[in-house]
């Protein structure tokens, strides 16, 4: 997946706008639609920020699980987790639990 995929991916997820997201982070709305289009890339400075907006790492956001994952579904998951509060990462786990107990049954 190209890294212009996976930010409209998140853009989507986040149920934001371009606008709102270039707001956010201060660049210009044509810059970040380059990127959302694939006609342009982020420098590593703008990859970093984008990685601590989102709460993912930069080599998920470039398309390269990392080392402590698998695969793409678990770099989902660990994002996932990692943008929600306390309280609702302690039902995340319990709903996982849960359908860890329904499988073995």
């Amino acid at each position: 997946m190209h890294f212009s995929d996976i930010l409209r991916s998140l853009i989507e997820e986040r149920n934001i706008t371009q606008k709102q997201l270039a707001n956010d982070l201060h660049i210009a709305v044509s810059t970040l639609g380059g990127y959302v289009q694939g006609t342009s890339e982020p420098d590593f400075e703008t990859l970093l920020i984008f990685a601590k907006y989102f709460s993912t790492s930069t080599d998920y956001l470039l398309g390269n699980p990392s080392s402590i994952t698998n695969c793409a579904k678990e770099e989902d998951l660990l994002r996932i987790f990692r943008s929600l509060t306390s309280e609702q990462q302690d039902i995340y786990i319990e709903q996982g639990k849960a359908f860890i107990k329904v499988k073995k049954q």
